[in-house]
C-alpha cells in the first residue's frame, strides 16, 4: 500500500470485483471525518464565548407567603365536652362559621343562670356605691352647717367679750371716780375732827361728815364689788370663745371622720363593683366561648379530638384547617457561602414537584417548564441544618403558578447571578471558584466596592 516495492501490483487487481478497494482510495471516509473534526472544534470554540449565566441551586418546598395563609390548627379557648360537631372533615367553611359545641365541665360555671345572677350582684353593690355617696354629700352638708354655726356663735362670743371689756372699763372708771370721792370724803372727816378739836366746829358737823366718808366708803366697796364681776364676766367670755371652738371642732372633726369612713367603704363597693363587671365580662364571654368558629374561610382537613362527649382542655388541638385564600411562596435553602451573592428581588427559576421540565442552568431562557419568582425575604440567622432560608415570591411579569399547586410541594429553585462566557464559567469551576458578585443584575465594579 506503501509502494515501497518495485512490483506494483495494482494492475494485477480486478477493480470491478473489488469496488470497496476503489472507495477507501479514494479516502472520503478521512476527508469527511476531517471536516467533522474541524466544524466541532470550530463549533465548540465559538460556544466558549457564549454568555452563561452563573447560578445557585437550592432545594426546598412550597409554602405560603404570610403566616396566617399556612394551614393551621383550631384550639379551644376552654375547657369542655364535645357535645356535637356541625362539619365535617372536607367542608368548605367561611370565617364566623359554626364548627363545633361544647358544654361546661367545670362546677364553678355550672349554674345556667350565673350571668343573669352577676348582673343582679353588681346591681346591688351599684346602690351600695350610690347610697354611699348620698350619705357623703349629707355630711358635706353637716360639716358646711356645723362651720357656719361655728361662725355665728364665735362672733357672738367675740362680742360678748367686746361688752365685757367695755364693762370692765367703766366700772374701773367709776371705781377709781368713787375711790377719789371716798379719800375726799375721808380728808373732809379727818380736817372736821381736827376743827372739831380745836373748838372750830361742832359735833353735829363731825358725825355728818363721818356720815358722808361712810356713805362714799360704801359706794366706793360696791362699784369694787361691780368691777371684779366685770371682770369675771370678761373671762367667762373668752372661756366661752374658747369652749364654742372646742366644741364645734370636735363636731365638724367627728363628721370628716364619718365622711372619710364613707369614702372608704365607697371605694370598697367600688372595687367590689369593678371585679363583678370583670367577672361579669368573662362569663358572657364565656358563654360565647361554647361555640367553636372558623377563624377565617377554608377547608377543615383533619378532626383530632373527634368522640362526643369526649372532653378537651384549654388550648388543646381539636382540628386543622388549610385557608381558602392563599398567595403560594417558596422556601429554599443555600449554603452559607453562597448568601452574600443573594439579593431582595434577584430572579429565581423553579421547578416545582409533578410538572415537567426541561432545565439548562446556564440558559435559563431556553429551559421548559419552569417558572419565574424573585427573592421576597432572606433569614437573618441560620437554620438547624446548617443553611440560610430564602423566601421566593411569584413574579408577576412570568407566567402564573400552576392553580394546583399546593402547600408543602417540592421545589428545585435556581437563582440566577451574573452573565459570564462560557469559558470563564468552566475555568471558574475548574479552580473551585465562587460566582461573582454583582449587584442589581450587574457585575460589580470597583467603585461599587468604595460605596
Amino acid at each position: 500500500m506503501l509502494n515501497l516495492s518495485p512490483d506494483n501490483i495494482d494492475k494485477k487487481i480486478d477493480r470491478e470485483r473489488a469496488k470497496i478497494l476503489t472507495i477507501v482510495e479514494a479516502k472520503v471516509a478521512t476527508k469527511v471525518a476531517l471536516r467533522l473534526l474541524a466544524i466541532f472544534s470550530f463549533a465548540f470554540l465559538v460556544a466558549m464565548f457564549l454568555p452563561w449565566t452563573q447560578n445557585i441551586r437550592g432545594a426546598g418546598n412550597v409554602n405560603t407567603l404570610r403566616p396566617e395563609q399556612r394551614p393551621q390548627t383550631i384550639h379551644s379557648v376552654i375547657d369542655g365536652r364535645i357535645e356535637k360537631w356541625h362539619v365535617r372533615e372536607g367542608d368548605y367553611v367561611e370565617k364566623g362559621d359554626t364548627i363545633m359545641h361544647i358544654s361546661e365541665i367545670r362546677d364553678a360555671y355550672f349554674d345556667p343562670q350565673l350571668v343573669e345572677r352577676t348582673r343582679m350582684q353588681i346591681d346591688a353593690k351599684q346602690q351600695t356605691a350610690s347610697s354611699y355617696e348620698s350619705k357623703i354629700v349629707a355630711l358635706e352638708i353637716q360639716i358646711e352647717a356645723l362651720k357656719k354655726t361655728r361662725d355665728l356663735k364665735l362672733k357672738q362670743a367675740k362680742n360678748k367679750l367686746i361688752q365685757a371689756k367695755l364693762k370692765v372699763e367703766s366700772d374701773s372708771m367709776d371705781y377709781e371716780a368713787i375711790k377719789i370721792n371716798a379719800d375726799i370724803a375721808q380728808t373732809q372727816f379727818e380736817r372736821m375732827q381736827r376743827l372739831e378739836e380745836e373748838g372750830l366746829k361742832s359735833l353735829t358737823d363731825v358725825e355728818n361728815r363721818k356720815q358722808v366718808f361712810q356713805r362714799a366708803n360704801a359706794e366706793r366697796i360696791s362699784i369694787q364689788n361691780r368691777l371684779l364681776s366685770s371682770r369675771n364676766q370678761l373671762l367667762n367670755a373668752e372661756m366661752e370663745i374658747v369652749s364654742i371652738d372646742a366644741q364645734f371642732s370636735n363636731a365638724i372633726a367627728k363628721a370628716e371622720s364619718e365622711k372619710f369612713s364613707t369614702f372608704s367603704n365607697l371605694f370598697d363597693a367600688s372595687a367590689s363593683v369593678t371585679k363583678l363587671e370583670n367577672e361579669y365580662t368573662n362569663y358572657s364571654m364565656r358563654t360565647g366561648m361554647y361555640y367553636i368558629l372558623a377563624p377565617q374561610n377554608g377547608y377543615i382537613t383533619k378532626a383530632i379530638r373527634i368522640g362526643i362527649g369526649e372532653n378537651i382542655r384549654s388550648g388543646e388541638q381539636i382540628m386543622s384547617i388549610v385557608p381558602s385564600e392563599y398567595e403560594l411562596a417558596v422556601e429554599m435553602f443555600i449554603r452559607p457561602i453562597d448568601l452574600p451573592l443573594i439579593k431582595l428581588g434577584q430572579k429565581v427559576r423553579i421547578q416545582f414537584d409533578g410538572w415537567p421540565a426541561f432545565i439548562f442552568s446556564g440558559w435559563p431562557g431556553t429551559s421548559f417548564g419552569t417558572f419565574g419568582g424573585q427573592v421576597f425575604a432572606i433569614d437573618n440567622f441560620i437554620s438547624e441544618n446548617g443553611m440560610y432560608r430564602i423566601i421566593v415570591s411569584q413574579d408577576k411579569k412570568d407566567y402564573p403558578w400552576p392553580e394546583e399547586l399546593r402547600a408543602g410541594a417540592g421545589a428545585n429553585s435556581i437563582l440566577l447571578l451574573n452573565d459570564v462566557p462560557v469559558w470563564y464559567e468552566l475555568w471558574r469551576q475548574f479552580n473551585g471558584f465562587p460566582p461573582d458578585y454583582y449587584a442589581g443584575g450587574k457585575q460589580r465594579k470597583d467603585k461599587d466596592y468604595k460605596d
